[in-house]
């Protein structure tokens, strides 16, 4: 049986990812792009759909794992009766060719070792013609080949590689699995100690820009190192997560493929790499996003492939029997096709943001700027799917009216201090239209709270965002009234949050859902805003509880049953810890918002 989701750890060579469960085995890997058919789907199935365990013989799981200081090399260490033996599993940064790394050591004693290699194409569909090629031993598959190398005999049985070999304290054994396209020669591997050496430095120097020195470094450079693993380096696109069909509701249906790059993740990557030191990283998520979002405004998507694709059909697996029985397993994501009106805000609100930290307005960009504000200005009135992209009934969403209103104000923003060419009234007159509407539709007076959707009771988290991006100042009592409803109505027993009560049906779907990770760390920023700094450090140190042994967080924690849910890592999750933890280690006094 596949272990729990936080069992997992992540490596990965900045085109794609594999998870590594804490008994050895590495359960889910696509190749050679994080959208790319796995070769490795145990994950969603059973072992039949390909793994590679590496582990002593007859072994559970590990005894201790870590990554090795601030890197994505991946160490399990197992203490057996005849001796101690480390596993280091790698990916080394890709130069278009994409190798996983898997290291033995023995640390004492004497002890046996087995690998078992299952290769399965197509989301574990497809047995690879399997056979040896000048020392490899090559697999192929319609497009894909890959070539393993190892100096320890190999052997085949039930259509699987295994070998059986032993280390001493001292000794090394090494695996290198290469993928490349089947109409090329088989790829030759990396040198495996070469490239743990070149790994280990890559690595090291890239977490030693970071700015961040408070006291929960550890935890903010494990997520900024996740979110760096997250990026696909040709582009600078920036993944959701590295996983698909991870249910949010153990057993049902709410299973999405999140292989992609949400545009309302955008802003908050941005602030949370630039503050943190990572400039080149930030610009080259700005121009991907320039990319990705040009041609005509109404067009203009919630989400997009690692190169800015806009076709991302959703399909389901049937041949795949789900997490833990959670069907269907889908590939592709249709709220790809839906309205959310908060993406024009949360795209001029990214670029404000690239803007202020440095990042030059080169005239182009602003010129999108103004045909997306143009659009938005006939546009912001429609109800839509929302930022958690509903499959019921569209709506009336007042997060969605909220960043209609930041697109609104940072456009005046940026014509007030002469960052931009024109003149701000128009804006100006949009940006109060759209709040003295909000005020009058999704205010409720005698509760003192926003609400979720136009003349409807129910509460969303997403109301959270409201003193974040600066609509209505943090000292405003209805802030204040909503960050208390929402931390009332909306808190599990355990002080996480959820993004809105299902049993309201806005979503459409059955089933429930788990806390969600990333409304948790915007209450936290939302209580110290509202001046409650003892609570919202307490619960972000509940939240940095949640993490497991390795710094990683899935999507959701189901508090129910104490346990991740969801896609894994998440990177939606990963940034507020970062952006929380900046404003929490801000001794002089938080801005009234980000921008």
């Amino acid at each position: 049986m596949t272990g729990l989701i936080e069992d997992h750890g992540i490596i990965g060579d900045l085109h794609t990812a594999a998870l590594v469960d804490r008994d050895g085995t590495i359960d889910w890997l696509c190749l050679p792009r994080f959208d790319s058919a796995a070769c490795f789907a145990s994950l969603l199935g059973t072992e039949k759909n390909g793994f590679w365990r590496l582990a002593p013989m007859g072994a559970g799981p590990a005894d201790r794992r870590w990554y090795r200081g601030d890197t994505l090399i991946l160490e399990h260490v197992w203490d057996t009766p005849d001796g101690s033996v480390k596993v280091i599993d790698f990916m080394p940064e890709s130069t278009g060719e994409h190798d996983v790394v898997r290291i033995v050591e023995g640390l004492s004693g004497r002890v046996t070792m087995h690998s078992e290699l299952r290769l399965r194409f197509d989301y574990g569909r497809s047995v690879p013609w399997m056979h040896r090629d000048g020392g490899l031993i090559v697999g192929v598959a319609g497009p894909d080949s890959v070539a393993l190398h190892t100096e320890v005999p190999t052997y085949g049985r039930s259509l699987t590689t295994h070998s059986d070999f032993a280390v001493s304290a001292g000794e090394r054994v090494s695996f290198v699995l290469a993928w490349g396209p089947s109409h090329h020669p088989p790829s030759r591997p990396v040198d495996p100690l070469r490239a743990l050496d070149e790994t280990e430095r890559f690595w090291t120097e890239w977490a030693a820009r970071c700015r961040y020195d408070g006291p929960y470094r550890d935890a903010v450079m494990r997520s900024l190192i996740t979110l760096k693993a997250l990026t696909y380096q040709p582009t600078g696109g920036i993944v959701a997560a590295p996983t698909t069909s991870l249910p949010e509701d153990l057993g049902g249906v709410r299973n999405w493929d999140y292989r992609y790059c949400w545009l309302r993740d955008s802003a908050f990557t941005l602030d949370a790499l630039i503050r943190s030191g990572y400039v080149d990283e930030a610009r080259a998520w700005r121009d991907w996003l320039i990319r990705a979002i040009g041609g005509n405004p109404s067009d203009l998507q919630i989400m997009y492939g690692l190169s800015g694709e806009r076709r991302l059909p959703e399909y389901e697996i049937g041949w795949l029997a789900g997490y833990e029985g959670s069907r269907p397993v889908r590939v592709g994501n249709a709220a790809a096709e839906q309205l959310q009106i908060d993406v024009y805000g949360e795209v001029i609100d990214t670029l404000a943001r690239a803007r202020q930290h440095g990042l030059p307005l080169e005239r182009h960009v602003w010129a999108l700027q103004e045909k997306l504000l143009q659009h938005l200005e006939g546009a912001w009135s429609q109800p839509d799917e929302g930022i958690w992209e509903i499959r019921g009934e569209r709506r009336h969403f007042v997060h969605s009216k909220v960043m209609a209103w930041v697109a609104a104000d940072r456009a005046v923003d940026a014509l007030e201090d002469g960052g931009a060419p024109g003149h701000p009234d128009r804006w100006r007159a949009l940006r109060a239209t759209i709040m003295k509407d909000v005020v009058a539709h999704g205010y409720d007076p005698d509760r003192n709270t926003f609400t979720q959707s136009y003349d409807h009771p129910a509460l969303d988290a997403a109301l959270l965002q409201i003193p974040i991006v600066g609509f209505l100042p943090p000292d405003d009592p209805r802030v204040a009234g909503t960050v208390d409803a929402v931390a009332k109505e909306l808190s599990t027993d355990s002080g996480l949050v959820l993004r809105y009560r299902t049993e309201h049906d806005v979503d459409g779907l059955p089933g429930d859902e788990g806390a969600f990770l990333a409304c948790s760390f915007w209450l936290v920023e939302a209580l110290h805003l509202t001046g409650r700094p003892e609570r919202a450090r307490d619960l972000f140190e509940h939240l940095l509880s949640l993490r497991n042994d390795l710094g990683l967080l899935a999507e959701e924690y189901d508090p129910r049953i104490g346990r991740m849910v969801g896609n894994f890592p998440q990177a939606l999750s990963h940034i507020p810890l970062v952006t929380a933890a900046f404003l929490l280690a801000d001794v002089e006094g938080p801005a009234t918002g980000r921008a």
